[in-house]
């Protein structure tokens, strides 16, 4: 077991949980927690692994989220964010949601061709396609490999609407082709911010852009006509749920057009995952903040319950829903989001307007 005094800097997980499908960690540079010192650091490196899916477009069940389909170019995601609801998804791919969920990144180098056979099949019918719904779509390595750039050159090709959801300024990159597709109606950004703390983000979120560099981003794209919301997510109570006016001033002041929020949700191996991070980090509120958490959630850190799972239940969920409202009455009244263009993609399946 890794000492309780160690921390590995950079990364949110601090424990590499056995897969619960396996009950085993497969690992080719194991770490020996036991043969460290107490002041020794390691640096744990990222592994890109390439992996080749037959489709990318998947069917979005809950009744929780907006949208029909969702795409995810990469699995895993480095930017560590210790809450994160995806890293459950990691295990079915052989891994932990531990450090292995930001540690061993899966890329879908072929993503764009599926994508466009996707969008050019007489069968598909324009819907609003979520990148990425899972794990980022603009974390680290997207700078070298360029897989979203390419997905949105496709998006642009066959004037097909996006929603896409990021918390890394690297969507600025793409700022060129963000433009053009807002000016058509095919784009809108979500951008995450979870606290204006620096020193919480670092632990929270440790590979993530900052708070500053967030709300440049919603500048940036409201000054060229992209539309972007913020997305207030998780609201941890006890860490971060007295940031919500700060967080709706501070978002709607940059330009976005609507701001949402969900409660800290920590299903399955992230519970345990979550409990190890704030037992070192914040130790002398640690009970505290899961309690509050179990609070929200009928006694558990989690829940899988459609219509209460995103928001909780309880009393402490109706104050944060309750501050939130008010929030957003005072920063976003008058403001909505602009619907998404379903019909221009009817008349470029093919790749080129149709005529008749």
């Amino acid at each position: 077991m890794k000492n309780k005094n160690q921390f590995l800097k950079g990364r949110g997980a601090q424990i590499n949980p056995a897969n619960k499908y396996h009950k085993l960690v497969y690992d080719e540079n194991p770490v020996d927690w036991e043969q460290m010192e107490p002041d020794e650091d390691i640096n744990i490196k990222t592994q890109i692994i390439e992996v080749h899916p037959k489709t990318i477009v998947n069917k979005v069940p809950s009744p929780d989220i907006p949208l029909e389909y969702s795409m995810n170019p990469y699995q895993g995601c480095e930017h560590g964010c210790i809450y994160c609801y995806a890293r459950n998804s990691h295990q079915y791919w052989g891994y932990s949601a531990g450090l292995d969920f930001e540690q061993k990144i899966l890329v879908k180098k072929n993503a764009p061709q599926l994508l466009a056979e996707q969008l050019k099949s007489p069968k598909w019918k324009a819907a609003t396609i979520m990148l990425a719904g899972n794990t980022d779509c603009y974390q680290p390595i997207e700078r070298k490999l360029r897989i979203t750039r390419q997905i949105l050159e496709v998006f642009w090709k066959y004037r097909h609407p996006v929603g896409i959801i990021t918390k890394n300024s690297l969507v600025l990159r793409d700022l060129d082709i963000l433009k053009q597709m807002a000016s058509e109606n095919l784009v809108s950004v979500a951008v995450s911010v979870t606290s204006l703390d620096e020193s919480l983000r670092q632990f929270l979120e440790p590979r993530t852009a900052s708070a500053v560099n967030r709300l440049r981003v919603i500048r940036e794209l409201s000054k060229n006509g992209v539309p972007s919301f913020a997305m207030m997510a998780p609201i941890i109570p006890g860490l971060n749920d007295h940031e919500i006016f700060d967080l709706a001033k501070a978002t709607s002041e940059a330009g976005a057009l609507g701001a949402g929020f969900q409660i800290v949700r920590l299903n399955g191996e992230i519970a345990g995952i979550f409990e190890d991070w704030i037992n070192r980090t914040f130790p002398d509120r640690a009970e505290k903040v899961l309690n509050k958490i179990r609070e929200c959630h009928n006694g558990s850190l989690g829940s899988s319950r459609f219509k209460a799972r995103m928001k909780g239940e309880g009393n402490i969920a109706e104050i944060i829903k309750s501050q939130f409202g008010l929030a957003h009455k005072k920063y976003f009244a008058g403001r909505k989001m602009p619907k998404l263009n379903m019909e221009l993609h009817e008349n470029y399946k093919g790749g080129q307007l149709k005529l008749f």
